[in-house]
C-alpha cells in the first residue's frame, strides 16, 4: 500500500508543478481570465479529489486533455508521467515508442512489487530512455 501512496504523492507533485505553470499563464494574461480561473478551480478540485477517490482519474484525463487543447503553448511542459498515469484519452498524445517504454516500466514495477523489491520509477525511466536512445543511433 505504501507504494500506491508514494505513487499518488508523486503524481500530485507533478500536478502541483503543472498548476504553477497554468497559474503563471494566467498572470501573464495570455489566457481569458474568467474561464482560466474556473479551469484552475477544477484543477484544484482534482488535486483534492485524487487522494480520497482513486476513481477520480477520469477527471484527470479530462483536465489534462483540456490543458493540451486550451493551452497548446505549454503542452510540451506537461509531465509525461501524468499522461500515462491518467491514461484514457491522454494516451493519444503519446507516441508509440513512449507508450512502449511506459508499458515496460509498469511491468518492471509490477515484477519488483511481486518480489518485494524496491522500485525507483524515475531511475528506471532514465535507464529505459537511455537504452532507447542507444537503439536509435
Amino acid at each position: 500500500m505504501a507504494n500506491a501512496t508514494a505513487q499518488l504523492e508523486y503524481h500530485l507533485a507533478l500536478l502541483t508543478h503543472l498548476r504553477t505553470i497554468l497559474a503563471a499563464l494566467g498572470e501573464a494574461e495570455q489566457v481569458p481570465e474568467e474561464s482560466h480561473a474556473l479551469f484552475l478551480e477544477r484543477f484544484d478540485d482534482l488535486m483534492q479529489q485524487l487522494p480520497v477517490d482513486p476513481e477520480s482519474t477520469y477527471l484527470g484525463q479530462d483536465l489534462i486533455c483540456q490543458v493540451i487543447q486550451r493551452y497548446p503553448q505549454i503542452a510540451h511542459l506537461i509531465p509525461r508521467d501524468l499522461l500515462w498515469f491518467f491514461g484514457g484519452d491522454c494516451l493519444h498524445y503519446m507516441p508509440e515508442e513512449e507508450l512502449a517504454m511506459y508499458q515496460e516500466l509498469e511491468e518492471r514495477r509490477y515484477e519488483a512489487e511481486q518480489n518485494d523489491e524496491p522500485f525507483d520509477w524515475n531511475q528506471e525511466k532514465q535507464l529505459l530512455s537511455m537504452s532507447g536512445d542507444d537503439s536509435k543511433h
